[in-house]
């Protein structure tokens, strides 16, 4: 992978980041053949709850691993015909009966890397604790995770390991996110996305491959901006939440982050925009949506200087895109659905993390030194719920 300073080592303090990037598009192979493998028992847990009508689904994580429910729930909910909900841990933890208020027959996707942070644990045991019927599909990158070990053998549970590499060595979520999202949608969304990893993973290897990205990343932040927005619409929305956490974490939160939706970003967020920020807005495939998206990219180069603003695009023309730099390139992804887009889109803004981070003399591996935000979060004090 063609990094900010050529071959990185470990005293950069960005080799695993930089590994865990770049072993995605491998990594998605990989979960490809482990969803494969996993498809009897898959469809024998997973079709008699989607076949009932009530079912609720509810997609669940803690910061990136909550990000990828909000990335698969507009599909999800499609392909299914079902109520799909994205919950995050943190909120169903401090709020389960406001978030568990319908006691319907649920199936509680839970999303974790290493499953050891406290609320991954809680929100399952809070959902059995308050619904008459949950069923848990866990995912995740550790299979000695306490998540994973406590659900292995329970009847209403099924596991989905994920391959280990994908567990993240770096303090950023980089390649679990995205194994984590593809296993959901691949076991959940069925015959539809056939054959989409592969072309996922080839996008993703065109960017990681290529001296020019690295270049047009580079000029982006030549700028030494302030503050860097990202904005998307549907799926794309929570790949755009995904991006601003990734540049807060990996630059120390020395960097602003904002994300919005296209149509949202009107509607007050606007007012973080000064001479010293940038925008990077993801563009839909959708040819309905993808309107919006490029609405607010004209509105947002009339109020930013020259170069400040640039489209994460898989349309095979300019389009209203702009050219050159100002267009991000996801090359044949033509036509492919938002909720897969997003992964190798989110590329693009782990480039953008990693880079800014090295550019403001930090360790990408551990941007907090002084331990005050942890890997695993730590400092979390859960209480009982009395019924």
């Amino acid at each position: 992978m063609t990094t900010p300073s050529g071959t990185l080592s470990v005293d950069d303090g960005a080799a695993h980041t930089v590994r865990e990037i770049a072993q995605q598009p491998a990594l998605w192979r990989e979960v490809d053949r482990i969803v494969s493998a996993s498809r009897d028992s898959l469809d024998a847990f997973l079709r008699p709850l989607v076949a009932r009508g009530d079912l609720r689904v509810v997609l669940t994580g803690a910061g990136t691993s909550a990000f990828a429910g909000q990335v698969l729930q507009p599909a999800l909910a499609r392909r299914l015909g079902r109520r799909v909900d994205a919950v995050a841990t943190t909120d169903l933890v401090a709020d389960p009966r406001g978030c568990l208020a319908e006691d319907v027959p649920t199936l509680l996707v839970s999303f974790a890397r290493s499953g050891d942070s406290p609320e991954s644990v809680a929100a399952t045991a809070l959902a059995d604790q308050i619904l008459s019927e949950v069923h848990h599909l866990v995912i995740t990158c550790n299979e000695q995770g306490r998540l994973a070990r406590e659900h292995a053998e329970l009847p209403k549970s099924h596991v989905l390991l994920m391959p280990p590499g994908s567990n993240d060595r770096g303090f950023a979520m980089t390649s679990s996110f995205t194994c984590m999202t593809l296993a959901a949608l691949l076991a959940l969304g069925g015959s539809a996305y056939d054959g989409v990893a592969e072309r996922l993973a080839r996008a993703a290897e065109s960017i990681t491959d290529s001296s020019a990205v690295d270049r047009t990343v580079g000029t982006l932040l030549e700028r030494a901006p302030e503050r860097i927005v990202f904005l998307g619409s549907g799926p794309l929305k929570g790949l755009a939440e995904e991006s601003a956490l990734k540049v807060l974490e990996l630059t120390g939160g020395t960097l602003m982050a904002v994300a919005e939706s296209s149509l949202g970003f009107r509607h007050g967020p606007k007012a973080v925009l000064n001479d010293r920020s940038v925008a990077v807005v993801y563009m839909s495939n959708d040819p309905y949506t993808r309107k919006y998206d490029q609405d607010i990219y004209a509105e947002l180069r009339g109020n930013l200087p020259a170069g400040s603003v640039v489209t994460v695009s898989a349309d095979s023309g300019t389009g209203t895109e702009g050219t050159g730099t100002d267009t991000w390139p996801l090359p044949d992804l033509d036509g492919v659905e938002d909720v897969a887009l997003a992964l190798s889109a989110v590329v693009y803004a782990q480039l953008i993390a990693l880079r800014a981070s090295l550019a403001r003399g930090l360790r990408p591996d551990n941007p907090f030194p002084s331990g005050e935000i942890n890997r695993v979060v730590q400092g979390v004090t859960l209480h009982s719920l009395h019924n």
